[in-house]
């Protein structure tokens, strides 16, 4: 009967191990695997390691390290469990893979650079479980998450649902901007806010519903008009806006902003029992001016508050725009940068349509001069105000 020596040394038989000093001596080549379990990982560890426990490891290198012709040196805490999961890489296709001798224990003692990595504390290991189960996101894509900043433009029909997903998932910041108070004619489709708070400011309701759902979140309230006087102040530093507005001068004045600041714009719009969502990169894909160089008449684009809305489309296109904000703050999956969205909730069915820049764009195309943020009060109707109200 084989003992754990004898497993041991028939693992090292196939698996080539290195010194500590001789990886660090060529670090930029390696990938470097730290499979030890979170609370050793917690202790510290090499610079730009990634992190996959040994017992998970099966189910999730494959979704973290997606090349298998690339080096990895793989460590543990003393170069044992090292041997076993180095073994197990070139099991499931691997080449070029070595166990580093001593581990990470050794690594210290010979003076090499580590640091203590930082970590989600155990109620947040709790609270984003889902997420750390799928390899595309993990600790460090949570941690990400926690950082990040995203700013929604309105509490309305479409930031309501934006703001609970984006809050739930553990996005650190979360700005809300909104001039309005909450009215009953908001309630059947506006999910942040409730009866109790009729009469009272929007971005106050936002912010008492994210912080009750996850205490997580910082929360930063714009109780203001949007304008030109003010939106680069307000947009500056986030990394995503979700925007939620109603009305062409909001639209035409944030994409401008947005383009300066180069701050990518997840954009949705609802009417009746339609919505669309698509990205403006900036530079990247197309901006709102190559999908809508100028507005429609007045009379051709009445609001939701004329034309009505069905209620739960808003939290259907509300909630794409959250996926779409997550994507981009983790680099995931393909982000609508160049593609418009389409659904129609009276026969359940989404249609995506390609847009491309348009090089005579006058805001980003290859000749156009330097931007001027200023309003458009002229675009909308008298009765519409310039400002985030969301659907």
């Amino acid at each position: 009967m084989s003992t754990p020596r004898d497993l041991l040394n028939a693992a090292r038989e196939g698996v080539r191990e290195m010194a500590p000093h001789e990886v660090a001596a060529r670090l930029d080549h390696w990938i470097l695997l730290d499979v030890r379990e979170p609370d050793e990982y917690e202790q510290g560890s090499v610079p730009g390691a990634v992190h996959i426990p040994r017992g998970t490891l099966e189910f999730s290198v494959e979704g973290r390290l997606g090349d298998k012709g690339a080096p990895v040196a793989v460590f543990c805490a003393g170069g044992v469990r090292s041997v076993f999961a180095a073994q197990t890489l070139q099991e499931l296709g691997y080449r070029d893979v070595i166990s580093v001798t001593g581990g990470f224990n050794r690594w210290k003692d010979e003076g090499l650079p580590w640091r203590q990595p930082r970590t989600l504390t155990p109620s947040q290991r709790h609270r984003y479980s889902r997420h750390l189960l799928l390899p595309e996101v993990g600790e460090e894509g949570q941690l990400r998450l926690l950082d990040s900043r995203v700013l929604l433009l309105g509490a309305g029909g479409l930031g309501s649902p934006a703001a609970l997903y984006l809050a739930a998932a553990g996005v650190g910041t979360i700005g809300v901007i909104d001039m309005d108070v909450v009215d009953e004619s908001n309630l059947q489709r506006q999910i942040l806010h409730n009866v109790d708070r009729v009469g009272q400011r929007k971005v106050d309701s936002a912010r008492e519903t994210i912080t009750a759902l996850n205490p997580d979140v910082e929360v930063h309230t714009y109780d203001t008009r949007l304008g030109a006087d003010n939106v680069l102040d307000i947009l500056s530093g986030y990394d995503v806006i979700v925007d939620g507005t109603d009305n062409f001068p909001t639209r035409y004045l944030v994409n401008d902003a947005s383009l300066l600041l180069r701050i990518p714009v997840v954009h949705g719009s609802i009417f009746r029992f339609d919505g669309q969502v698509t990205i403006f990169s900036p530079y990247v894909g197309p901006c709102y001016r190559c999908m809508i160089p100028e507005p429609p008449p007045p009379e051709l684009a009445p609001s939701c508050a004329e034309a009505g809305v069905l209620g739960v489309l808003p939290g259907i296109v509300g909630s794409l725009q959250a996926v779409e904000a997550i994507k981009l703050l983790l680099g995931l999956g393909e982000p609508l940068v160049g593609r418009l969205l389409t659904y129609d909730s009276l026969d359940q069915s989404f249609r995506t349509y390609k847009v491309r820049r348009d090089p005579s764009c006058p805001a980003c195309g290859d000749e156009a001069g330097p931007l001027q943020i200023a309003e458009y009060d002229d675009l909308c109707l008298p009765h519409v105000a310039v400002a985030a109200t969301g659907s």
